[in-house]
């Protein structure tokens, strides 16, 4: 799934995220490494979108259930479920963004953190 080291055991949070995604066919997956930047928030963000908010709230719910069931690790905040056009789960090091495609475009949070390091997971698998 995903080739990239990290050496406090963030990687198999990611791949639970990352599987959660795909299993509701979420599209167009970003990682940004973050690390490489002084004083940011958390170290990864992962960034996709859905095509509806009844498609978006599939993959956030998707995301809680495969880190739950894969590392017992629950979300320690939620955010944006109600109108699901940008769902924010929170796993301390780990923010997870489900965008609706329209609203992912307006922030472009790719862009803002253009100076992490981006790797767009469906090319990796």
């Amino acid at each position: 799934m995903v080739n990239h080291a990290i050496q406090d055991g963030s990687i198999d949070l990611i791949e639970a995220i990352i599987e959660g995604i795909q299993r509701k066919k979420g599209l167009e997956i970003v990682d940004i490494d973050l690390q490489i930047i002084n004083n940011t928030e958390c170290d990864h963000y992962i960034i996709c979108h859905g095509t509806s908010n009844t498609h978006v709230d599939a993959i956030a719910h998707s995301v809680e259930e495969t880190v739950e069931e894969l590392k017992n690790e629950p979300a320690w905040h939620r955010d944006g479920y109600k109108q699901a056009q940008w769902i924010l789960l929170d796993y301390a090091n780990i923010m997870v963004h489900v965008f609706q495609e329209p609203i992912r475009r307006l922030y472009d949070i790719e862009s803002l953190w253009a100076d992490g390091k981006i790797i767009n997971i469906d090319a990796d698998i």
